[in-house]
């Protein structure tokens, strides 16, 4: 029934905009070419509605904010408004010189983080009583469980940008601010040993402060310089794999045993490159577009394909076992954070997936003849990236 009635709305909202927008304005509104004679049929449109709904692409960068001041902002995708995500979400945040976002954890969730730019210290008061303090600058990544009390407070003379994952596609949240004013003054005296005169009541105001403006300059404690077990410092790590097409600098379980229910590739594809089509058996997927413009295709189960261009700023989610991959569209490198949602990640490729099968079955699959199908490179294992002998076909 609620399908039901979701379905008549949908089908008044879609009409309603035939109706009333001109067609250039209805395309735009369902991502379609304005060319396409189908495009202005009610069933086609609804079709259309509710594929863009469940889409696997997703403009974190040019999406509303969740939290903007002069302050910071946090940008978020999750299930709210991104619905084909599970077990993974993201933020976007900005934290602004002398600011900090403030002590917080996530009930529900790990937190995985890669800083994009600038200078921040990481505080992290976890289970038994474990103190952390590090520093992390671009390239950077950080980790804290689930639970774990935690602030990031920007130290330098720039804004600081940070890319965050977590191991639920909706974390739940709770600030420090917030839960002290749930308290009573007295409450939070006694806790304290000092007279509750001294402490304001702020019950009508329970609600996280998100950002705060720091109280004079920012002070490294000397343990920050210690090696912590919550911080990788990916780009300055051996490659898994680096060719003339491209690279990747993994952070899983083998590399960062810190992690729980998470990884991470730092993937850079050239001009020449291309992810060669894969997917992940046990793994679902949710990439960030650090720089660069490409072109992604992925299967759904009965047949439906999606194929769509990324720019910077754009994320993705692929979830476990579907088919993609993920080819460059410029002559320039392009950067890609891809998070998974297991600490150990493993895919199947067609470099080596298509020549374990013997040409007498992989030429009639495939639709090629023997003396075709005998020119597949018999190679023992994926090889990842590859490069690309045809051009770009636009």
């Amino acid at each position: 029934m609620y399908e039901a009635r979701v379905k008549r709305q949908l089908s008044f909202a879609v009409d309603f905009a035939i109706r009333s927008c001109t067609k250039p304005r209805v395309a735009q509104s369902f991502g379609l070419l304005v060319s396409k004679p189908e495009v202005f049929s009610l069933s086609f449109l609804l079709s259309a509605a509710e594929n863009r709904k469940m889409s696997h692409k997703f403009p974190l960068r040019n999406t509303k904010p969740e939290f903007s001041s002069e302050l910071g902002s946090k940008t978020s995708a999750s299930k709210s408004n991104f619905p084909i995500l599970n077990r993974l979400s993201a933020y976007h945040l900005v934290i602004n010189t002398g600011c900090f976002r403030e002590p917080h954890w996530h009930a529900n969730a790990d937190e995985l983080g890669y800083c994009l730019k600038g200078e921040a210290l990481v505080t992290i008061f976890a289970n038994g009583n474990q103190h952390s303090h590090f520093t992390i600058s671009e390239g950077d990544m950080y980790f804290v469980p689930s639970g774990s009390l935690h602030s990031i407070e920007n130290i330098g003379s720039d804004a600081s940008e940070l890319f965050l994952t977590f191991s639920h596609e909706s974390p739940e949240n709770f600030g420090l601010s917030g839960f002290a004013k749930c308290m009573s003054p007295a409450v939070l005296a006694n806790t304290w040993g000092i007279p509750a005169a001294e402490i304001s009541d702020q019950r009508q105001h329970a609600t996280d402060i998100e950002f705060g403006r720091v109280n004079g300059k920012a002070e490294i404690p000397e343990s920050a310089r210690f090696v912590s077990p919550y911080k990788f410092a990916i780009e300055s790590r051996a490659p898994l794999i680096s060719t003339p097409t491209g690279s990747a600098i993994v952070a899983r379980r083998d590399t960062w045993p810190v992690l729980k229910h998470q990884a991470m590739y730092s993937l850079r594809i050239q001009g020449i490159g291309m992810r060669e089509p894969h997917w992940h058996p046990e793994t679902a997927e949710l990439g960030y577009v650090h720089t660069g413009h490409a072109r992604m295709t992925v299967q759904s189960p009965g047949g439906s394909a999606e194929t769509y261009e990324l720019d910077a700023g754009d994320i993705y989610f692929i979830p476990r076992a579907y088919p993609h991959h993920i080819e460059n569209l410029t002559d320039d490198e392009m950067r890609f954070l891809i998070f998974f949602d297991t600490p150990d990640v493993q895919d199947i490729g067609f470099t080596g997936a298509i020549p374990a099968f013997p040409n007498r079955l992989v030429g009639p699959t495939l639709g090629l003849d023997s003396a075709h199908a005998a020119q597949i490179p018999r190679l023992p294992s994926d090889t990842l990236l590859v490069s690309k002998v045809n051009p770009v076909d636009l």
